[in-house]
C-alpha cells in the first residue's frame, strides 16, 4: 500500500513558505545583530517552520529562553522577544528590559513579536511595568496553523478545548477561523462547508464574515479543497478516553509526541560493545523526529501496534539481503553502485534498529496484565457491556491508588458510554476519588463535569446503543493485520468522529439524521461562491479532497483512521486533517485539570 503521501495533490509547504517569507520580513525591520528571547512553548512549533539556518541568515546569532532574572551577556544590538501574549510572561519580559536598562550596557533596542496575536492586555501591562516606551516595534506573527506532515495541521493551542467548553472563550475559535481565511488565499476558495457542533458553527460564521470583509479581492485560484468539514470535539468525547492501539498512537500513550519529537529511555538505544558490561550508559533520554520523510515511519506509523512486529522482520530481511549484495560486486562498475547506495542503506539500517528498539518498549507494557486489564474495560464499555453499575476493577484501581489520569479516563469512558451514570454510581466514583487522591481534586470533577465528559444520566433512556449501531462504532470481527474498516485503530472501536467523515462523503449524512440530532449541537452546510471559470471538473480518477478540522483536539489514532480511508481502494477521496491541538486521553484529561494552590502560611 503506498503511504498516504503519495496521492497529495495538497501541498502544504506553500503554507510554510508563507509562514516563512512573514519571518523573513520581521526579522528584516530589525537591522543589525539579533538574539531571540523564547518563550519557551514556541520553540517546538517554530522549529517545524523554519530551522535555525534561517534565523543566521538574518543575523540570528544568540538564542536564550524566557526566564526572569538577568538576560545572558551578548553583544548584540536588537533583542527580540518571541512571546504568546499571556500576561504572566510580560512580567518577565519588564524584569529582563529594567536590568538590562540599568547596567551599564550599550544602548540596544528591544523588539516584541506576540504568537499568534497582538494583545491589548498585554501591552497595558508592559505600560503599567513601565517598559513600553522600550519597544522600537510591536508586532504579531500569525502562526495559526502549522505543517507538522505533508497530511496534517495543528494550531497546537494547548488550552482550546478548555477555552472553548468550559470558560466560553471563544479567542482559539477566531484563531482557527484566521487560519482557514489563510489557507483559503493560499489554496483557493473552499466551495463547501459542513459541520457538526456550536464551536464548527461559530467558525464557518467567522470564516464568512472574514471573506466578506476582504471585499472584492476574490482570489483566482482554483479551489484545492473540495469540502471542508469542522467537527467540535464534543461531538465525539469518547474517542480520545480510549487507548490508541496504532504504532504512533501508542507511543504518544505511552511516551508523549511533542512537536513531531519523542524523548526515549536512551539504555534501549546504546551501542552494545562487547565485554564492556554496561558501563557508561547513556544518561540522556534519546530524542527520535517522527514524520513520514522517514519511509519506514510512514509504512507504520498508522498500524495496528499488533501488525508492526511483521513489516520490521520483513524490512529487516530486505536490509540484511542488500548488505549481503557486496560480495556479488564483481566489476568496478557493480562496486562503484553498491557504494553509492550505502548512505541509503546505512539510513534505512539506523531507522530499522531504532524502531525495533521503541517497538520492544512498548510491546513490554502491551504485554503486561495491567494493560490488558484495562483495555478490557475499555472495550467492554465501548461494546455496551456493564456501563450502568459501579465497576469492580475501577474500584481496584482506586484502592491501589493507581496514578488518577488512568481512574479519570476510566470512569468518564463508562459516563460517556451510558449517556451518563446514575446518581448513586457518580456519588460513589466522586466520593472515592476525593477520599483516596484528595479534596484538590474537587475542581477537576467540576471541570469534567462542565465539559460533559461525567455526568449524571437526565434520562433514563441511554441513547449511546442507537448511535453505536446506527454509526456502526463496534466491530467484533476486526482484522488488524490486514484491516478493512477503520475499527482496526482501537482492535474493535470505529472513531464517531471519523466514522461521520466517512458517512459524510457516501451516502452523505441525510441518511444518519436521526442520530445526528442526538448528538450535541447544530449541524449545518454552506456554500461559497466562487468566481466564474474556477468550478473545475474533476479528472476521471481524481480524488475528491476533504479538509476535516477537529476543533478541540484529535487523537493519532483518529489521524491514521482518516488516512486509512485516504487509502482505500474505492474511496475517491483523500482527507487532510486540520486541529487545534495533537492530544492523547492523558493529555486531554490534564488540560481539565485544576490544580490548587497550598495555603500560603
Amino acid at each position: 500500500m503506498a503511504t498516504h503521501l503519495s496521492c497529495g495533490r495538497v501541498n502544504l509547504n506553500i503554507l510554510r513558505e508563507a509562514m516563512r517569507m512573514e519571518l523573513r520580513e520581521f526579522l528584516d525591520k530589525c537591522a543589525g545583530s539579533k538574539a531571540i528571547v523564547w518563550d519557551e512553548y514556541l520553540t517546538g512549533p517554530f522549529g517545524l517552520i523554519a530551522q535555525y539556518s534561517l534565523l543566521k541568515e538574518h543575523e540570528v546569532e544568540k538564542m536564550f529562553t524566557l526566564k526572569s532574572g538577568p538576560l545572558p551577556s551578548s553583544d548584540v544590538k536588537n533583542i527580540i522577544f518571541f512571546v504568546r501574549p499571556r500576561l504572566e510572561l510580560m512580567d518577565i519580559i519588564a524584569d529582563n528590559i529594567q536590568r538590562e536598562e540599568r547596567g551599564r550596557f550599550p544602548q540596544r533596542d528591544f523588539y516584541i513579536l506576540f504568537v499568534p496575536r497582538r494583545s491589548i492586555l498585554c501591552e497595558q501591562r508592559l505600560k503599567d511595568l513601565g517598559v513600553l516606551g522600550s519597544f522600537m516595534h510591536r508586532d504579531e506573527y500569525r502562526l495559526n496553523l502549522i505543517p507538522f506532515d505533508g497530511d496534517l495541521l495543528s494550531m497546537e493551542s494547548e488550552n482550546a478545548f478548555k477555552e472553548c467548553y468550559l470558560e466560553n472563550d471563544q479567542t482559539s475559535l477566531y484563531q482557527a477561523a484566521k487560519g482557514l481565511t489563510t489557507l483559503q488565499s493560499l489554496y483557493g476558495t473552499i466551495p463547501q462547508i459542513c459541520g457538526k457542533g456550536e464551536c464548527a458553527r461559530h467558525v464557518a460564521n467567522m470564516m464568512i464574515r472574514m471573506k466578506r470583509e476582504l471585499g472584492g479581492s476574490q482570489n483566482q485560484i482554483t479551489p484545492v479543497f473540495d469540502t471542508l468539514l469542522l467537527l467540535d470535539r464534543n461531538v465525539d468525547l469518547l474517542t480520545p478516553l480510549a487507548t490508541q492501539l496504532t504504532y504512533e498512537g501508542l507511543i504518544d500513550e505511552v511516551y508523549g509526541i511533542q512537536n513531531s519529537h519523542v524523548k526515549l529511555p536512551p539504555e534501549k538505544f546504546a551501542p552494545k560493545k562487547q565485554g564492556e558490561g554496561g558501563k557508561d550508559l547513556p544518561t540522556e533520554p534519546k530524542k527520535l523526529l517522527l514524520n513520514s520523510a522517514e519511509e519506514l515511519y510512514a509504512e507504520i506509523r498508522d498500524k495496528n501496534f499488533n501488525a508492526v512486529g511483521s513489516v520490521l522482520s520483513k524490512k529487516a530481511k530486505i536490509i540484511s539481503a542488500a548488505f549481503e549484495g557486496r560480495h556479488n560486486a564483481k566489476t568496478v562498475g557493480e562496486i562503484k553502485q553498491f557504494v553509492s547506495q550505502l548512505p541509503h542503506m546505512q539510513a534505512e539500517k539506523a531507522s530499522l534498529a531504532n524502531h525495533t528498539s521503541i517497538a520492544e518498549l512498548i510491546k513490554e507494557i502491551t504485554t503486561s496484565e495491567a494493560f490488558f486489564d484495562n483495555l478490557t474495560v475499555e472495550q467492554e464499555f465501548m461494546s455496551g457491556f456493564d456501563t450502568d453499575k459501579v465497576n469492580p476493577y475501577i474500584e481496584d484501581c482506586i484502592a491501589k491508588k493507581d496514578p488518577i489520569i488512568k481512574i479519570l479516563r476510566l470512569v468518564c469512558l463508562q459516563s460517556v458510554c451510558n449517556t451518563g451514570l446514575k446518581q448513586k454510581v457518580l456519588d460513589y466514583y466522586k466520593r472515592e476519588i476525593l477520599q483516596t487522591y484528595g479534596y484538590e481534586h474537587i475542581l477537576t470533577l467540576h471541570n469534567l463535569e462542565k465539559a460533559g465528559l461525567l455526568k449524571l444520566q437526565a434520562s433514563s433512556r441511554n441513547s449511546y446503543p442507537t448511535i453505536r449501531k446506527t454509526l456502526r462504532l463496534w466491530m467484533d470481527d476486526v482484522n488488524e493485520q490486514n484491516p478493512n474498516d477503520i475499527s482496526y485503530v482501537y482492535s474493535g472501536y470505529a472513531p464517531l468522529s471519523v466514522r461521520l467523515a466517512q458517512i459524510l462523503v457516501r451516502p452523505g449524512w441525510r441518511s444518519i439524521e436521526e442520530v445526528l440530532k442526538i448528538l450535541p449541537g447544530p449541524q449545518f452546510e454552506e456554500r461559497q461562491s466562487l468566481p466564474p471559470g474556477l468550478l473545475k471538473k474533476r479528472q476521471q480518477g481524481e480524488n475528491k479532497v476533504i479538509l476535516v478540522f477537529f476543533l478541540g483536539g484529535v487523537t493519532f489514532a483518529e489521524i491514521a483512521a482518516l488516512r486509512f480511508l485516504s487509502q482505500m481502494e474505492d474511496g475517491g477521496t483523500e482527507y487532510i486533517i486540520a486541529t487545534t491541538k495533537l492530544i492523547s486521553g492523558t493529555t486531554w484529561i490534564k488540560s481539565l485539570m485544576e490544580k490548587l494552590e497550598p495555603p500560603p502560611f
